[in-house]
């Protein structure tokens, strides 16, 4: 028999049906710092006292949490009343009716891999992992797109990617395989690695090198961009995941 779906799970996705909320919660989770209510108002067009209340609704839902913090950057007396922020929660909130348990299928495929024989197991998996992600560039078209072909097919891929003020590097602010880091994450890093090696093969006038950039709060690969297509050819980046406890693993 099917395990019922936890009711807040449902309360929680429910939520995001009134269209107006869900257009805040896209927005908030767009952003790489915390939101005011202001900010929030202007960026969906809505006025200030209706984003509050959706913002707020979001929060009782477990979808935003709130953070307060002085805006002007002055404390002590007559600095004002901390601002209201608002930023997207970690994790994942997923439904399936009937449940399903996709991530545990992945937990134990993966630790099959490691305990196989030393290497075999592993590159087959690389090899996959390419062409999985040549296949997704394929899908995506535009291969003569350039670097905001690559954006746009990342963004449908889930690694909400982010340039910033570094033209150079895109940084991909979600893994979307997060879920397998705690028990696996070297295979699971290596595999991301490789993905992203064919998806971004597929968009050869972006001049992309993914590789590895472990962070805490972001994927452990980012997409270092050449501004001459000599450029990758002279530099020298790190194709193999940083190993468990080193000063480049986040954990």
């Amino acid at each position: 028999m099917d395990a019922p779906v936890p009711a807040d799970r449902l309360s929680a996705v429910g939520t995001l049906a009134e269209p107006t909320r869900r257009r805040l919660y896209e927005f908030v989770s767009s952003r790489h710092a915390p939101v005011g209510r202001d900010e929030a108002a202007a960026g969906t067009g809505i006025g200030r006292k209706l984003a509050a209340f959706h913002l707020d609704r979001l929060v009782d839902a477990g979808l935003l949490r709130v953070e307060y913090r002085r805006l002007t950057g002055r404390s002590g007396p007559g600095a004002g009343r901390p601002a209201k922020l608002y930023a997207r929660v970690p994790g994942e909130v997923a439904v399936s009716l009937p449940e399903r348990r996709y991530g545990l299928a992945a937990d134990v495929l993966a630790t099959a891999i490691e305990q196989g024989a030393e290497g075999t197991r592993r590159t087959g998996v690389l090899e996959v992992a390419r062409s999985r992600g040549a296949r997704i560039a394929a899908a995506a078209g535009n291969p003569a797109g350039g670097a905001g072909a690559l954006v746009a097919c990342l963004e449908r891929s889930g690694y909400e990617p982010e340039t910033g003020s570094d033209a150079g590097t895109i940084r991909l602010r979600n893994c979307p395989f997060d879920a397998l880091l705690a028990t696996h994450r070297e295979l699971t890093c290596s595999m991301n690695l490789a993905l992203l090696q064919g998806l971004t093969a597929g968009f050869p006038d972006a001049r992309a090198e993914p590789v590895f950039a472990p962070s805490p709060d972001a994927c452990c690969v980012e997409l270092r961009v050449a501004s001459d297509p000599a450029d990758g050819a002279r530099r020298h980046v790190s194709h193999e995941p940083p190993p468990p406890g080193s000063a480049l693993d986040p954990r």
